[in-house]
């Protein structure tokens, strides 16, 4: 081999050696969960989220570290957790709902996120816009705003003397008011009257119900958000002792007594989350990513708190069904 041929042979292996050795070393990825440790749902989820990455070659203990932290919905544990997983130095980290985002970027804006289930990443400021994120965050949003008015419709057919429903939201959650607005829209055109109310703490959710119930044909409509989620036992006991049928977005929470829900399938958020880390892990920008917006809906049904209602499920509605839980 001539000197030249072999200088430019050698040359070429050397620059591409950084590239395989970085493709076996282990590189490090946090998880900062939105849920307890020991909350089954959030269990389902890391392990969906482990399983999609395996699939596109990430293997831990071979070529990948997950550090995982539950942060509860709480506030402190959120921001303690994510300065524990910043301090780790990972390449990224996923987040799942808006106060995990928030507790991230509170400490850092330049570390990627990726985040799931954020109802409103242009409103809390995570982005500049879904098609053109243009910062270090990016992922996949829980639902778009039009896809409220399809809870109102469902408490409808089930309850067809519905004449008052009550939105319980996070008033701190951004999406909130669009969400409702989405709601008020479909409520002038079956003739029912919609009232917020706010899920600040157990007191406030407490009142706000009973006060509700104390009038006749109501029901409720459960907002996604980390204040709802801290507090769902408290919401579904508070429906079921009220008899109020109520909907929610979160299938989970039917499976944990409430009526019927209809929302995204989360864990295929969970799974889609993996090829967007993979492909910043592989050198893409989270800036260069759009947000993107659930491909998977369903709609579960719990017969069991039907009947404790005094319901009967339409069987067109039954027809429709992802899941009966009986």
């Amino acid at each position: 081999m001539r000197r030249r041929d072999f200088i430019k042979v050698a040359f070429g292996f050397a620059a591409a050696r950084p590239f395989v050795a970085r493709a076996d070393e282990q590189r490090r990825v946090g998880v900062l969960m939105n849920r307890a440790a020991g909350d089954a749902e959030g269990q389902t989820a890391v392990a969906a989220f482990r399983q999609a990455l395996q699939e596109l070659g990430w293997s831990e203990g071979r070529n990948l570290q997950i550090d995982i932290r539950w942060g509860e919905n709480d506030v402190d544990r959120e921001r303690r957790y994510a300065a524990e997983l910043v301090a780790l130095a990972p390449e990224l980290i996923l987040a799942p709902g808006t106060l995990s985002v928030a507790s991230i970027r509170n400490i850092n804006r330049t570390l990627p996120i990726v985040f799931v289930t954020v109802s409103d990443p242009v409103g809390a400021g995570f982005v500049d816009s879904l098609a053109r994120p243009g910062g270090n965050t990016t992922g996949f949003m829980l639902l778009e705003y039009g896809s409220s008015g399809k809870w109102l419709d469902l408490l409808k057919q089930i309850t067809p003397r519905l004449a008052r429903a009550a939105v319980l939201r996070d008033p701190s959650n951004p999406a909130a008011a669009a969400e409702f607005g989405a709601i008020q829209a479909v409520a002038q055109a079956v003739a029912v009257e919609v009232i917020p109310v706010s899920v600040r703490d157990a007191a406030e959710i407490e009142r706000g119900i009973s006060a509700f119930s104390r009038s006749a044909n109501g029901g409720l409509i459960v907002l996604p958000s980390a204040g709802v989620s801290a507090h769902i036992d408290l919401i579904i006991a508070l429906a079921t002792r009220h008899k109020l049928p109520a909907v929610y977005s979160n299938s989970a929470n039917v499976a944990r007594g409430g009526l019927i829900s209809y929302g995204p399938v989360r864990l295929d958020q969970f799974r889609r989350a993996a090829s967007y880390v993979d492909r910043i892990l592989k050198g893409e920008k989270p800036a260069d990513l759009p947000v993107q917006a659930p491909t998977k809906y369903e709609l579960v049904i719990n017969l069991k708190t039907a009947k404790a209602l005094g319901l009967t499920i339409p069987p067109t509605l039954l027809a429709t069904a992802d899941e009966v839980i009986e």
